[in-house]
């Protein structure tokens, strides 16, 4: 049957409104099953807390659970893979992060590419790090740290949560920039470099405070300096690298993201709870605690983060000339 032109055009235009209508109300009814966060890395570390932490807030102000999935391995790949193949439905979100920024440049050959493939949601945190010592260490700050060092070529352990992960290239950054001679030591994830530090296995940790902070108030681990721009207000007695080191700045970030094509309605409910989080004074003050700052974005500037930071650190992994095993 051949219809009219006309009422081709009025079809057209209902099934063009019930689909807007459908995903509207998939949107609304979203979440109605638990949600997967999946963490690439290991339990414990900075990656697993804050999860956990956005997690829970999701999970109170949705309704459903919103479940942490650890998925450690490929430096972050694995994880990351794994949302980047799953459904574009919302029930599958990576914690995502500056590693995933670093390991475009480390990587020769992926199978997917974390800016195309991987659509942002939210930002969530950015964490000053903390150059972290075993009380052992004869240094208290980063001179003798570094005089030390030079005394002591290639005896020193840098412990890192693995090859080209933040840790490892803040510790690279400040090895060149320092010209200092430190034996590399990758673990599997955060959690077991911090507690090869704490044992003595590892002499040096370039640590996130949000792991570290509580060992080093209860003086576990000593803290030389903190890598970001700025002192904390969560451990101001302790300098910046870059007051003995000038133009020395690293700082880590963390957000939430999904697999491309995600419904726009989905993202912007989820930024919109995540953002709501981040101003609640409760969690504002654990984040702070946690020795960073919240990170409120829309998508779109999320997104430009993302790029802006797999820029600069691609440059630094290959000046440092590191390569994934």
């Amino acid at each position: 049957m051949k219809l009219p032109r006309r009422n081709f055009l009025h079809l057209a235009a209902g099934a063009a409104a019930l689909s807007a209508m459908s995903r509207i109300a998939f949107a609304q009814a979203y979440p109605s099953r638990p949600v997967r966060i999946i963490v690439t890395a290991a339990p414990g570390g900075a990656y697993d807390i804050l999860a956990r932490l956005i997690g829970q807030w999701l999970t109170e102000r949705l309704g459903q659970p919103f479940v942490i999935e650890n998925r450690p391995g490929g430096g972050g790949n694995v994880g990351t893979e794994a949302v980047v193949r799953a459904p574009a439905d919302g029930y599958t979100l990576l914690l995502c992060g500056t590693i995933n920024a670093t390991n475009a440049a480390l990587y020769d050959k992926l199978n997917f590419d974390f800016i195309r493939d991987v659509a942002p949601i939210a930002g969530i945190f950015r964490g000053t790090y903390v150059i972290a010592v075993n009380p052992l260490v004869p240094a208290t700050t980063v001179p003798e740290f570094i005089a030390y060092a030079k005394r002591n070529p290639g005896k020193i352990n840098m412990g890192s949560p693995g090859i080209g992960t933040t840790g490892h290239v803040f510790g690279e950054l400040f090895r060149m920039m320092a010209g200092v001679d430190m034996v590399h030591v990758p673990y599997r994830g955060g959690g077991p470099a911090l507690k090869d530090l704490l044992g003595g296995q590892v002499q040096v940790y370039f640590a996130p405070t949000v792991t570290s902070i509580e060992y080093i108030k209860a003086g576990r681990l000593r803290a030389l300096a903190v890598t970001g721009a700025a002192r904390l207000d969560a451990l101001p007695d302790i300098p910046t690298v870059a007051e003995f080191v000038p133009g020395y700045e690293a700082s880590g970030w963390y957000g939430i993201g999904a697999p491309k094509n995600t419904p726009a309605e989905i993202v912007e409910k989820l930024n919109k709870e995540t953002n709501a989080a981040l101003v609640d004074p409760k969690m504002k003050a654990r984040l702070l605690d946690l020795g960073g700052t919240p990170m409120p974005m829309t998508p779109a500037d999320f997104g430009k983060l993302i790029a802006d930071e797999t820029e600069k650190w691609g440059k630094v992994v290959k000046f440092a000339g590191i390569k994934a095993n």
